[in-house]
């Protein structure tokens, strides 16, 4: 087998693990997201400004972990363009 085509394979499937293991942890951040939101709605007697500080932390760990996946997409673009064209 061509060594280029055996490089592609190697990108595409440590892309594909990244794919499937970065939408795993998302839902899980999700799903502990809602969680967070229930107890915290069901919380009278934490004060109106905790519960602010909490939802903004939610809302810059998103924000991170868009940019986090932006970043390595960008980086699986730079490395097949590298190697050739798209995988």
């Amino acid at each position: 087998m061509d060594q280029k085509e055996t490089v592609k394979q190697m990108i595409q499937y440590n892309k594909t693990v990244f794919e499937n293991t970065f939408s795993s942890l998302a839902m899980l951040q999700d799903q502990m997201e809602k969680t967070m939101d229930m107890f915290l709605k069901q919380s009278s007697w934490l004060p109106e400004e905790g519960k602010k500080v909490v939802e903004e932390y939610a809302r810059a760990y998103k924000k991170a972990r868009e940019n986090f996946k932006n970043s390595v997409d960008e980086s699986f673009k730079k490395v097949e363009g590298f190697f050739g064209g798209a995988v």
